[in-house]
């Protein structure tokens, strides 16, 4: 997720505003913990970008403290490479950060766009990364999530450094042992396995960048985020070179010291590194590029690497001199053999192959066995490995054990750790309750706690988990898993003979939507409810809409004027404005002629009341 011009829009966006002065216009991004808003600032009247957390998160209390965390540590970085942070502040329920709008695009975008990056612009850009996280280490910051696509290249050709929203303080202690954050094509092995973080893992992170950048595709890729992950930890990139033959030696080196399974053997520092890429940039060799140009190219076995960095494979292969024929020399060797033995054996001197004692190898890593074996004339034989709680790259048992005397020189067959296993979440949501409890089982979990919501799902469906989906986990950890109770039904309280304002509090409080419905009544004073639909008593889902009737109070209506009309013509008018008609006769010379009406013209009647007309009948 990034604050700049180019990213995903939605221009459907509800009237927004922020801290009474941060009005939305678009939205413009989103990611795993919040959504990110093109905003104007109306009191200093500036286009900003308001970062919001998501509403299921605004609850946790973790995910709060991880939100101000990035606010806080962010704000105290002043950097023309890092994103600025104006402020940040809480609505309610919703929490936000502000921080400044950049135009521009990711380097994802422009790596996918337009693919390899020319090499000397390569290293201009990791050069303004490495600038930019020296001064976030110097405040004892770790990025922990660098990446292409939080990496900004504005149309000035400036570098911006983007997202700390999962930033660590060196001090704090914001995740659990075992969580990784972080994204699984860019993250550092010891990232990947959950452990201690340092400067050096954003440097890690950074070559990854450099790498894409340079050959067009990331160093390690697979089906899964975890499989991802475990090449982190495991397995060597391909040379860059060997994906795109136009990238210098001298990149390459800095490439792939960043890379280095040991954050050890990467760079001291983001100075160091920038110092490199500098020199690169500007055409000049480095030191390393130089030491290591004799093998660069060599195709050799490399071991797997454990998360302290050390080699955890097997001793590395050697090679093997090209086959000539051994006969001769097998013959000549037999001959001086034979006769080698015979003296020995004549003069008595003859003596057995010396024996030393196997020390205790266990706990040590691969170069210290390897080292101690040197010394007693032993060496490492077969090498396996097997899943522990113990670190990983040190020895958990070893054959012969400690104690038993050998002859020199043999082997010594040792078991190596892989650290403790770590399974991925099954993805539980959608299930019904009995596919997830097999779904947590099958992947070798244990189930936590069933909790049970209201919700729109059908009942017995999972709405949420814990721990979320993919993330790594070690055999046997807990899920826990939230289970919909279906539509919620609440029984629909009377309301009859309340006034409408009255009657609409009541259901509303209840958690029903209002309807209103008038009617004219002759018996229910004017605002008054006559009914409801459905009736009082019924159960309905929770937020369905129940319709009040409401009285207008009585119809009346202006009786019209029939004085002097013939009879036939009254009766007719009459009855159309909605009254009954009765006549009576009275003797005049105007005979059929309405002579006076009852009521009298213009007076408001209930409609359907009756009007009495009096006709003229000649004598």
């Amino acid at each position: 997720m990034a604050p700049y011009e180019g990213s995903e829009r939605n221009h459907h966006v509800s009237d927004m505003v922020f801290g009474r002065r941060y009005r939305v216009t678009e939205k413009i991004g989103a990611g795993g913990m919040a959504e990110v808003f093109k905003a104007v600032d109306e009191v200093l009247g500036r286009t900003v970008a308001v970062k919001v957390l998501h509403s299921h998160y605004a609850a946790n209390p973790s995910f709060i403290a991880r939100f101000r965390q990035e606010a806080q540590a962010a704000a105290n970085l002043s950097h023309p490479g890092i994103v600025n942070i104006y402020d940040w502040g809480q609505d309610d329920s919703t929490y936000y950060i502000v921080m400044e709008f950049v135009h521009g695009t990711n380097l994802k975008d422009l790596i996918t766009e337009r693919g390899p990056v020319d090499p000397a612009k390569v290293a201009e850009y990791g050069l303004r990364v490495a600038e930019a996280l020296s001064v976030a280490h110097g405040y004892d910051i770790i990025h922990r999530d660098i990446k292409p696509h939080n990496i900004v290249l504005t149309p000035g050709g400036a570098i911006k450094v983007m997202d700390f929203g999962i930033a660590r303080a060196g001090n704090t202690q914001m995740t659990q042992t075992g969580s990784v954050l972080g994204t699984a094509h860019y993250v550092s092995p010891e990232q990947a396995q959950g452990r201690e973080l340092t400067p050096a893992s954003d440097l890690y992170s950074l070559g990854v960048v450099l790498y894409e950048l340079a050959t067009g595709r990331v160093p390690f890729d697979a089906d899964t985020p975890v499989a991802v992950a475990l090449k982190q930890v495991n397995e060597e990139p391909v040379a860059p070179s060997k994906l795109n033959p136009s990238i210098p030696r001298s990149l390459e080196a800095v490439i792939m010291r960043a890379m280095a399974k040991n954050p050890a053997d990467r760079y001291a520092s983001a100075v160091e590194m920038g110092r490199d890429l500098s020199r690169v940039a500007s055409g000049r060799t480095i030191e390393s590029a130089v030491n290591d140009s004799h093998d660069m190219d060599t195709t050799t076995v490399m071991p797997k690497i454990g998360s302290d960095g050390e080699r955890v494979g097997p001793p590395r292969v050697r090679a093997v001199p090209r086959r000539r024929n051994p006969w001769p020399w097998v013959a000549l060797a037999t001959i001086l053999v034979i006769i080698a033995f015979g003296t020995a054996w004549g003069l008595g001197v003859f003596q057995t192959a010396p024996r030393v004692v196997v020390p205790n190898l266990t706990g040590m890593s691969e170069q210290q066995v390897t080292d101690a074996l040197d010394e007693i004339g032993l060496s490492v034989g077969a090498a396996t490995f097997e899943y522990s709680e113990e670190p990983s790259g040190t020895v958990l048992s070893h054959d012969p054990e400690a104690g038993t005397e050998v002859e020199v020189p043999s082997e010594i067959s040792v078991v190596f750790s892989k650290g403790p296993e770590q399974l991925g979440i099954p993805n539980l949501v959608g299930m019904s309750e009995p596919e997830a409890l097999a779904g947590i089982r099958k992947a070798g979990f244990e189930l936590n706690l069933i909790q049970r919501e209201y919700s729109d799902q059908p009942e017995g469906t999972v709405i949420r988990q814990a721990p979320e989906a993919e993330a790594l986990a070690p055999p046997g950890a807990l899920v826990t898993i939230v289970v919909s109770k279906g539509t919620e039904l609440r029984e629909i309280p009377p309301v009859g003979g309340m006034s409408q304002a009255d009657a609409r509090r009541q259901l509303e409080a209840a958690g029903f939507a209002v309807k209103v419905a008038e009617e004219f009544s002759d018996t229910v004073a004017r605002g008054t409810v006559i009914g409801q639909s459905p009736t009082a008593g019924a159960s309905i889902k929770v937020g369905g809409e129940v319709t009040i009737r409401v009285s207008k109070g009585r119809d009346l209506v202006k009786v019209p004027r029939v004085i002097d009309m013939r009879e036939e013509q009254a009766i007719t008018t009459l009855q159309a404005a909605g009254f009954e008609v009765d006549v009576q006769e009275q003797v005049s010379p105007d005979d059929g002629i309405v002579l006076t009406q009852d009521p009298i013209p213009e007076f408001s009647a209930p409609r359907g009341s009756l009007v009495i007309i009096y006709v003229g009948v000649r004598p």
